[in-house]
């Protein structure tokens, strides 16, 4: 019989939580064998990276995943084998009721958010004793081997280095002109966005930058002077050329990311799949209070920019920095091209070191069979 998970998604940003619980949900069912139901708050949301979820069903399968609404009025529903709370998002105190009167109690794992800080491989794996005679562990994604890993399906890079590009971005509508730099953006809102595409517009490199839908377009509309930017808009300025495309798929965005040469990315999913398409990126981390982010940005930072030379790492960072600091964009962006192959090889070769150590999901079922 196959072990039983419950995976708890509460949407806060969009889609960043939605995105890795779906992913992580998907990945057990096709790659361990395991009989998972995934409990989500907002379908609305859910619907926009799986277009066939029925957002009215409670109930329903997607590429064998069970999908459960998760009403705020709670149903009811036995506990399986593995409860997975993502992102310290508070199950309904009945189902955990119900958890504590199990013969067995289940494995219950608070899957935490994404970090390089050194902190991490201290709480990975720490149980939190609760009033009610259950333990809740803390999972901890990670860069090393001493945390959870990054999720990574197993055909993920295989099929990355048999993608072909040029049909793909046809399929799209985009038809890059000979020589031009494609540049993939997703973020949130930016005071530095219009900086830097005026330098990308000065550029003697032609540049094609992607857009999905999402947040970052009223920016870009005000830097164009147009109100409303369309699925399909092209707009061309000096060496710049816009292109808004339509929110794709979790496979298409991967696809998108393969395509181009340069991705911004944003929240948490975007960014570790930015990591495996191993190309030179940018990324807009989530915004927290009192700028308490600037240091999960700075972590990264640190392991990230190890392997380059002292000019490089000073170069890329300053870039990171100048987009989530609000400080000049173009002025970073110049001062990182005379760099540019140097971190287009390092990309390459930390997706590499990264994919050398086992995925989240993996881990995630180790760690239940080494719990029995």
């Amino acid at each position: 019989m196959k072990t039983t998970w419950d995976i708890f998604c509460t949407v806060v940003d969009n889609y960043g939580d939605i995105g890795v619980t779906w992913r992580l949900a998907r990945q057990l069912v096709a790659e361990h064998d395991l009989a998972v139901r995934l409990w989500v708050d907002d379908l609305g949301s859910f619907a926009r990276l799986c277009p066939q979820l029925d957002v009215t069903a409670e109930q329903q399968w997607q590429q064998g995943v069970e999908v459960r609404h998760w009403a705020a009025e709670w149903q009811g529903a036995e506990p399986a084998q593995v409860v997975i709370g993502a992102f310290a998002c508070q199950l309904p105190p009945a189902f955990v009721e119900a958890m504590a009167r199990q013969p067995k109690p289940p494995l219950w794992l608070n899957l935490d958010y994404l970090s390089a800080e050194d902190w991490v491989e201290g709480c990975h794996g720490l149980p939190s004793p609760q009033a009610n005679g259950l333990r809740k562990i803390f999972f901890f994604p990670g860069f090393t081997a001493k945390t959870g890993g990054l999720l990574r399906e197993t055909s993920l890079l295989p099929r990355r280095e048999a993608f072909e590009r040029a049909s793909f971005l046809a399929g799209l509508g985009v038809a890059p002109q000979h020589g031009a730099r494609l540049v993939s953006l997703f973020a949130y809102e930016n005071p530095q966005l219009g900086n830097w595409l005026d330098v990308l517009a000065g550029d003697t490199q032609p540049t094609h930058l992607l857009v999905p839908q999402g947040r970052i377009l009223a920016d870009l509309g005000h830097w164009l002077g147009e109100a409303d930017l369309p699925v399909g808009a092209l707009h061309r300025r000096g060496s710049l050329t816009v292109q808004v495309l339509p929110f794709v798929s979790q496979d298409d965005y991967d696809r998108l990311l393969w395509s181009c040469d340069f991705n911004a990315v944003r929240g948490e999913d975007s960014f570790v799949r930015a990591q495996w398409a191993g190309m030179p990126m940018l990324w807009h981390i989530y915004i927290q209070d009192e700028n308490a982010h600037w240091e999960k940005l700075e972590a990264f930072l640190a392991v990230y920019c190890l392997g380059l030379s002292a000019a490089a790492g000073q170069a890329l960072s300053a870039l990171w920095r100048a987009w989530n600091m609000d400080r000049p964009m173009g002025q970073a962006w110049q001062a990182l091209q005379p760099h540019w192959e140097e971190v287009r090889r390092h990309a390459r070769q930390w997706c590499a070191e990264q994919a050398a150590q086992p995925d989240l999901a993996t881990k995630l079922v180790q760690f239940y069979r080494n719990s029995l």
